[in-house]
């Protein structure tokens, strides 16, 4: 069996990321089972001076280094939970000790295996104006939907400020919300919750939208490739999903 590095950002994200591996684990292995599990959590604290500058040769720096600690403490391969990163691993995957699996990959599996064509997508503002699920959506024919630029920097603010420090107000709850609303209104036929902290407020049962929860379902994905039979042949990069 493979063991699963976790490569926290933020740690509200990973923490559940951690939580629905090893509960997704016992779905196959039986209770109180699960894959080995490595984590690295270097703060991501010292990535937001290099997000707020836009300079991606900080942020890799720490990105780096925690994909560096799972490699050493024995992963076979990383995940990393938070969206907002993936824009900095796509431009470093391929020096990386380890190959990863691409959180908007498997995203993207999931609405391709429901039907969905035009889809709503909530995260930080780097991840609803920047390449990773635009490119991710728009190679597989999929049209993507994000809220207006004041409601995008209200909930870029209430993720910074609120939801990555574990503070969930009921307010901050009817934001996203409303933003969900605002996008079926538009045409969207599912939102993509992108960024992992999201799914502790939004769910199945208030989201106006069937919601993908990109935390559990990378946790999922991890899980399933942990267990299964296939080898790892490449060194560095993504793993196919």
């Amino acid at each position: 069996m493979k063991t699963i590095g976790i490569v926290a950002h933020s740690f509200e994200g990973a923490a559940l990321c951690f939580l629905a591996a090893c509960r997704e684990g016992a779905e196959h292995l039986g209770p109180h089972m699960h894959p080995n599990i490595v984590m690295s959590a270097v703060p991501m604290g010292l990535s937001i001076p290099g997000w707020e500058s836009n300079d991606h040769a900080a942020v890799a720096k720490f990105l780096s280094e925690g994909v560096q600690l799972v490699a050493d403490a024995g992963a076979d391969f990383y995940v990393c939970p938070d969206n907002t990163a993936h824009i900095v691993l796509e431009q470093i995957a391929a020096d990386l000790p380890l190959p990863g699996l691409h959180i908007a990959d498997v995203v993207c599996r999931e609405v391709m295996m429901r039907g969905w064509k035009h889809v709503g997508l909530l995260g930080t503002r780097w991840t609803m104006t920047g390449p990773v699920y635009e490119t991710a959506l728009k190679t597989r024919g999929l049209d993507m939907l994000v809220p207006d630029e004041q409601t995008r920097e209200q909930l870029n603010a209430a993720i910074f400020d609120e939801l990555c420090l574990g503070i969930f107000n009921a307010s901050t709850t009817d934001r996203f919300l409303g933003a969900i609303e605002n996008l079926k209104s538009r045409g969207a036929e599912c939102v993509i919750l992108g960024c992992t902290e999201i799914p502790l407020i939004v769910t199945e049962a208030n989201s106006p939208l069937p919601p993908f929860d990109s935390t559990r379902l990378l946790a999922k994905y991890a899980v399933r490739e942990a267990v299964s039979e296939r080898p790892i042949s490449a060194k560095s990069g993504w793993l196919p999903v």
